[in-house]
């Protein structure tokens, strides 16, 4: 079974929850205190990763970090179905792989601006929140032109895929970080669409899908 050195709060944990409950992987849980105790600087934590980061993975004694990473072996080993990380397309494999990147520069503003406000991390915080804006416009733009050709999804593929999980979570939890969405209506649709796949899981801050709206 997998093992998940996790933080709740975490929107890098959160993306490995989400697609294991899609995945229906089974999986436990260690808690690392992140904050206040900062355990993953502790000597026990950095013995597993050395570079003091959450989340990792245990799997029957393969020691994984980087949530982007650990995406890619989830869904390689476990999906079943070879949607969310199609092998086989290499075009696809491509552009998942430049959204896996893109959701990197999400982590770096959207999440930074969030421990700042959340746990007063010592971020330049305008310039956080400024360059979330700056990926929410390129996402949002790029989403509503997809929807305008009948795609649902970040990347061309007709299912969602691990590009999906990684740019979701900080970009649901922004408000904490004093970033909002309202000006990026695509955004919205496709965080909806997500929240109704099945096996989506909430965290604190990111709630359920509203109701469907009637056609």
């Amino acid at each position: 079974m997998i093992t998940l050195y996790d933080y709740e709060l975490s929107g890098n944990c959160y993306k490995l929850r989400l697609l294991m409950g899609m995945l229906g992987v089974e999986w436990k849980t260690v808690p690392v205190d992140f904050y206040p105790g900062r355990e993953h600087k502790s000597d026990w934590f950095l013995k597993i990763n050395p570079l003091g980061q959450l989340p990792v993975i245990d799997d029957d004694g393969l020691i994984l970090r980087d949530a982007q990473a650990i995406l890619v072996y989830l869904a390689s080993k476990y999906d079943a179905s070879g949607t969310w990380y199609p092998r086989d397309n290499p075009a696809l494999l491509g552009e998942i792989s430049q959204w896996l990147a893109f959701a990197d520069g999400i982590t770096g503003t959207a999440s930074a601006a969030r421990l700042h406000d959340a746990l007063f991390y010592d971020f330049d915080v305008e310039a956080a929140r400024a360059g979330a804006h700056r990926l929410f416009r390129i996402l949002d733009e790029h989403l509503w032109f997809g929807e305008q050709e009948g795609r649902n999804w970040i990347c061309s593929a007709a299912q969602p895929t691990i590009a999906d999980i990684a740019c979701f979570p900080y970009i649901m939890l922004s408000e904490e970080g004093g970033i909002p969405r309202q000006d990026y209506p695509a955004i919205r649709r496709w965080c909806d669409r997500l929240k109704r796949i099945k096996g989506f899981a909430v965290m604190s801050g990111v709630f359920p899908a509203g109701p469907a709206k009637a056609a």
